[in-house]
This record gives C-alpha cells, sequence and structure tokens, in this order.
C-alpha cells in the first residue's frame, strides 16, 4: 500500500510539474537557512567540510553515508552484524560525532546511533561537517564535531526535480516540488529506494552461509515523505514549519566469513527488520529584532520505531527456539533550543544558547512487558567571535551539559522492576584563531575541549544476558587540536591541508570479566570509563581546473589511532590510509565524463585483531543534458568487480550499474 501511494505521488508530481506554467529555474544553492548552525564572523572556506546538492549528484551518492565518504577524514563503515551503514569522522563514530537535520537532533535516544544507509540525499541541499571544533550552538555530545543535514528551499515561483533510475536489483524514485510565493514558499520531497538485492563480486568464493549471486537476505525498502512551508511576513522575521516520515524495511545478510573465534561463524543470526520506521515535526523561527539582535528557536518531536525478526533458520519462517525473538523498539525524542545572537560591540558576533531534549526509550519482545527509560538533556552555551584585525578572527565558545535519568526499567524474573536512577554534568571550552592572509589564503588553529554523555544502552543494557548495567557512567572526553591551511593559486589550484591530534580520556569501553555469573557459569562484562586514546593524521584536499574541459580532484587522510590504555585492544573499522580522487572530462558543454578511484587500507574488524583487508574501488559515469530540462545518465561502481569488505565477513556489491532520467523545471 505504501509503495502504491508513493507511486501515485511521483507520477501526480511528475504530471504537475510538466504542466505547471511558471518561471524558469535559476542556478540558486537553494540552501535552507534556517537550518543552518554556523560559527558566525568566520569565513567557512573549506570545501573539505561541505558537499552541496551538485557534488552528491555528480558521483551519484544515493545516501548520507555513502555521500560523506567523499570527503577528506571521513571513512565510510558498517555495522555488519545489523546491516547498517555508518561512518567515522577522524576516527570518532556517530555517537560522538552526532547527525543533525535541519539542526534538529536525529539520532536514536537508545544508543546515539543512526542508520545512515535509511537516509537518501534526494532531498537535501547541502551536509555541512564540523571535524573536532563545531559550533556550541549545537548543544551537546559533539565530542568529535557535529554534522547538519540541510534540506532545500525553493528560490523561484514554482520548480521541481524529478529522477526515476534503475540500479542492480532495483530502482530510485524521488521528485522535490516547490515555490518561493515571496511571503511564502513550500517544499515538498516524495522518495524511494529499493533493492531486492545487491550482486557479489564473480571473485567471491561461497561459504556454508552464502553461496554467491546474489547476497542473501540483502534486500532494502525505504520510502520517504517530507515537506515544509515558510513564512516570511518581514525581511527580519522568518517562520518554518516541516514533517518527514521515513518508513524501511530491510534483511540482514548473514555472517559469511572465516574468523573461528566469531560466535556467527558457528551460530548463523537470521534477522529481519520488517520496519525501520522514523517521523519528524519541527518548527523553525529567525526573528531580527534590531539591526543587532536576533532570536531564533527550534521545536521539535521526533519518533522512532523499529522491529527486529530473529528466526529460527535460514528459511525466515519459524520464530520458536530460545535464541529468537521479535523485539520492537518506540522512541521518541522532544526538544527545543532558543539561540540569542549579538553584534552591538563593533566588530563582534555574540551568541547564546540554551537546549532541552527529552529521550525516551520504550522496548519489549513480543510476549514481555513494556520497559521504559527516559533521559532529560540541558545545555547552556556561548559563543562569541571577535574581528581582531580586519585579517585575524579569534573564536571562543564554552558551554555546560546535563543528563539526568527520569526513569530506568529492567525486566528480570518475569518481574519489571527499577533502577537507580542517576545524572552527569560536563563542561566543554574551545578556542580558534583565523588569519585571513587575503581572499585566496587562509590559516586557522582550534583547540576543543568536548564530551559526550554515556547512552542509555551503554548504562542499563544486559547484553542479552552478557553484561550488568553501569547508571553511574560519566561523560568520555576529548581535547581536538587542529591546524588547517587554505590557498588558491591562480584561480585554478584549491589546496587545503589539515594537521589534527585528539586526546581522548574516561572513554567508555566494555571491559569483559569483571563478574562472575554462577547461575549462567559463565564471566559479565561491564561498561566502564576506562579508556584512554589519542588520534592524530593530516589530511590534504586537491581540486584543479586544467581546463574548461579537465577538472581534477582528490583528497587524502591519514589517521593513527593508539589504545592507550590496553594497547593490546584494537581500535574497528577506519582504514590508516585513505584516498579519492576523480577526473571530470566535458567534450561539450552538454555532456560530462566522469571517472574516480577509491583507496581504503586494510582495518581491523574486531578488537581482538580481525582484519577487513585493503581495496581499490574504480567508478565511471556519463551523464546527457537533454533539451527541455531533461538529462540522462547511467554508469557502473566497483568497475573492476573486486571482492572487499568493509568489516570482515560481509563482502559489499561487486560490479553494479545504474541508469538515470532526470528532469529539472
Amino acid at each position: 500500500m505504501k509503495k502504491t501511494l508513493l507511486n501515485l505521488l511521483f507520477v501526480f508530481i511528475t504530471l504537475v510539474t510538466i504542466k505547471a506554467n511558471a518561471q524558469k529555474t535559476d542556478t540558486g544553492k537553494r540552501v535552507f537557512q534556517l537550518g543552518q548552525v554556523t560559527i558566525k564572523g568566520t569565513r567557512d572556506s573549506l570545501k573539505s567540510n561541505k558537499l552541496n546538492a551538485a557534488s552528491i549528484n555528480l558521483y551519484n551518492r544515493l545516501t548520507v553515508s555513502q555521500a560523506l565518504s567523499l570527503l577528506p577524514g571521513i571513512t565510510l563503515t558498517a555495522v555488519g552484524a545489523r546491516n547498517e551503514s555508518a561512518i567515522n569522522v577522524r576516527g570518532f563514530d556517530i555517537r560522538q560525532v552526532p547527525i543533525y537535520l535541519d539542526g534538529v537532533p536525529l539520532y536514536v535516544p537508545y544508543d546515539g546511533y543512526v542508520d545512515l544507509g535509511r537516509y537518501n540525499t534526494f532531498n537535501l541541499s547541502e551536509i555541512d561537517v564540523a571535524k573536532g571544533y563545531s559550533s556550541v550552538l549545537f548543544g551537546p555530545n559533539a565530542e568529535g564535531g557535529a554534522i547538519n543535514l540541510v534540506t532545500r528551499k525553493p528560490v523561484n515561483q514554482f520548480e521541481a526535480n524529478v529522477v526515476a533510475g534503475w540500479l542492480n536489483g532495483g530502482y530510485r524514485l524521488n521528485t522535490n516540488l516547490g515555490g518561493n510565493l515571496g511571503k511564502f514558499y513550500y517544499e515538498l520531497s516524495a522518495s524511494q529506494l529499493k533493492r531486492n538485492y545487491y550482486p557479489l563480486s564473480s571473485s567471491y568464493i561461497p561459504t556454508k552461509n552464502e553461496n554467491g549471486g546474489h547476497r542473501d537476505n540483502s534486500y532494502s525498502n525505504d520510502i520517504g515523505v517530507s515537506g515544509k512551508i515558510g513564512f516570511v511576513p518581514t525581511a527580519n522575521q522568518e517562520y518554518a514549519i516541516g514533517y518527514s516520515y521515513q518508513h524501511g524495511t530491510k534483511g540482514t545478510p548473514v555472517y559469511a566469513g572465516n574468523d573461528p573465534l566469531n560466535s556467527l561463524s558457528k551460530s548463523a543470526r537470521y534477522w529481519k527488520w520488517p520496519n525501520w520506521d522514523t517521523q519528524g515535526l519541527y518548527l523553525l523561527s529567525n526573528n531580527k529584532l534590531n539591526s543587532t539582535n536576533v532570536i531564533k528557536t527550534r521545536w521539535y518531536y521526533n519518533q522512532f520505531k523499529n522491529e527486529i525478526d530473529s528466526y529460527d533458520n535460514a528459511t525466515y519462517t519459524t520464530i520458536s527456539k530460545p535464541y529468537a525473538f521479535k523485539s520492537i523498539y518506540n522512541d521518541y525524542t522532544l526538544g527545543a533550543s532558543l539561540i540569542f545572537e549579538n553584534t552591538d560591540i563593533k566588530n563582534n558576533n555574540f551568541s547564546i544558547a540554551g537546549h532541552y531534549k527529552q529521550d525516551v526509550h520504550r522496548e519489549h519482545n513480543v510476549g514481555e512487558p513494556i520497559r521504559r527509560d527516559a533521559d532529560n538533556n540541558f545545555d547552556i552555551g556561548a559563543e562569541d567571535t571577535y574581528k581582531i584585525t580586519s585579517a585575524l578572527k579569534a573564536n571562543a565558545g564554552i558551554s555546560y551539559n546535563d543528563r539526568r535519568s527520569s526513569e530506568a526499567q529492567q525486566y528480570t524474573g518475569g518481574v519489571v522492576s527499577d533502577l537507580p536512577a542517576n545524572s552527569n554534568g560536563a563542561w566543554n571550552i574551545q578556542g580558534l584563531l583565523q588569519y585571513d592572509f587575503d581572499k585566496d589564503n587562509a590559516l586557522s588553529f582550534s583547540v576543543a575541549r568536548k564530551t559526550r554523555f554515556a547512552t542509555i544502552k551503554d548504562r542499563y543494557s544486559y547484553r542479552f544476558g552478557t553484561a550488568i548495567p553501569n547508571p553511574d557512567l560519566k561523560a568520555e572526553d576529548a581535547l581536538n587540536y587542529d591546524l588547517t591551511y587554505h590557498t588558491l593559486l591562480a584561480s585554478k589550484l584549491s589546496i587545503e591541508a589539515s594537521g589534527f591530534y585528539s586526546k581522548i580520556n574516561n572513554s567508555i569501553q566494555n571491559v569483559n570479566n569483571v563478574q562472575f555469573n554462577s547461575a549462567t557459569n559463565t564471566s559479565v562484562s561491564q561498561v566502564q570509563n576506562v579508556g584512554r586514546a589519542e588520534y592524530y593524521g593530516a589530511e590534504l584536499a586537491l581540486g584543479y581546473a586544467i581546463s574548461t574541459q579537465f577538472q581534477v580532484n582528490a583528497n587524502y587522510t591519514h589517521i593513527v589511532r593508539n589504545n592507550l590504555s590496553a594497547p593490546k585492544i584494537y581500535f574497528t573499522d577506519v582504514p590508516r590510509d585513505k584516498v579519492f580522487a576523480s577526473l571530470e572530462f566535458k567534450p561539450i558543454s552538454k555532456l560530462y565524463i566522469l571517472a574516480s578511484e577509491e583507496y581504503d587500507s586494510k582495518r581491523f574488524s574486531t578488537s581482538y585483531g580481525t582484519v577487513s583487508g585493503a581495496f581499490y574501488l574504480t567508478n565511471a559515469k556519463v551523464h546527457l543534458s537533454l533539451a527541455k530540462g531533461f538529462s540522462v545518465e547511467g554508469g557502473v561502481n566497483n568497475l573492476f568487480d573486486r571482492n572487499y569488505t568493509l568489516v570482515e565477513g560481509y563482502p559489499e556489491e561487486g560490479r553494479n550499474y545504474f541508469a538515470n532520467i532526470i528532469y529539472n523545471y
């Protein structure tokens, strides 16, 4: 039914688009400014921290995680056992680098994660990434930075973008319809990205759990509908109300590796997700009180619902054995923020912000009572940018975060009971200097002491009977240093180079064998504040316009992560070296050909040393613009059909093709 409704909506909007009598679309960025979170008064010159819609479409990146992996310092990874797509930013995972949509937190209340493979890029105008040093206006938990997905805002009286595409095992449909009527604007987006399977490489060697060809249980179907209405009564006021709905279903391919220490090699996990759903409602406002004072607000409600069905065997037909279950989560977040900006002092931009966020997690297995956990999060922060000279700017920020649990429940022995309440406070402080030599050259240096709180799962999960809770976990903290230089030579060659160092203390880690359970005759673990680590490395991004026909872009990331508290326990999911390069050729104005290459060195997949090997990937694409706003494109990913993994035991796609028909008005 949901598929039928989406297809009808897609056809309807397409017909409206083709028949509409409206002015021609211009080349505006269509960035929804109300959804941005920026440090006022500093120049944002780093392309390596931002992706616009043109770049996302150029490389045909369909999901948020795939798009983010284009940037230096960001590594694409996966949670193989859950079939989740994720990224790491300079070694920090997405619990430490939270995801926002138009400035509204997007991460799941229970564990702080979000499956970025469920979110497509079709309605985004840009993705902004803050690495290490991020505005305190985001709120808490931005230990390693922050990522903000910014949606579209129409610039013309009527405009639309429609895409229908085919890819191996599935298809994509998406449309964006909008209009700017002066004091009012609207934007409506609808999309579907469906895969019945993805193909494995012909070099893949079958195992007992996977015979090759089409990856078993690799289906997914993601349907999204979103929209917003904006009101601009005066030049000094803007209000927008938005709604988004995401319905997802997916399978979880079984472990297909050869690690004898991995329990999944002996006992495969047969999981399906009949729903991975989110919906959200938000209200954003911007009120300029006078020439020097502005008040901005965000009010939001997000709901997260999902279900995991764990089956007895590979036929996915029965749920009867002791390890099989149907697990249901029904979470929500309710929050608000208020930001006050002032420029009364000459050459000065001052902001103060207050945030409140309530996280509620409700879970149960079918046949069991519902358990409820809830946290209340408070945050207050101040940020100031001062223009010392025409070239030198300084920024400083400070914030205090407070988290208090209001409810925590467990289910043991057939009874629901309460767990101890707890609270935790943490300070964040940071500073930055930026020197603009001229309009094409800038140098910046920053230091940021940032924190993140333990999640509900960190503090209360029994991890299927293998762990004991630790309600008194404190916030972990990181001290992040960054030195970045940007230059543009002869208006053709852009160079961005960064060196970074992070020292992590009180890291939240799982400690084995902390207690013996005589009932099960096993030792159990506990999550504790025992970790110390350091991450350091460098990034380099280059862009060179060889001629009007040729454009080269490349970036390189080198990162070293040392576990200072337990050197024999390996950090996972991040390669030491990553290279990405592309060449765009435009023989004529209406045609371009794009080729790209990526290299990732080996990475650890387990803390005891299992390795996911190094790999190269080659992609190619051809795009042709036709008459009256139509264009066609097609391409191939993993051209040489490499057999590779991001996580050992979970092979990625082999050679795969795509083709799209695009209409812009």
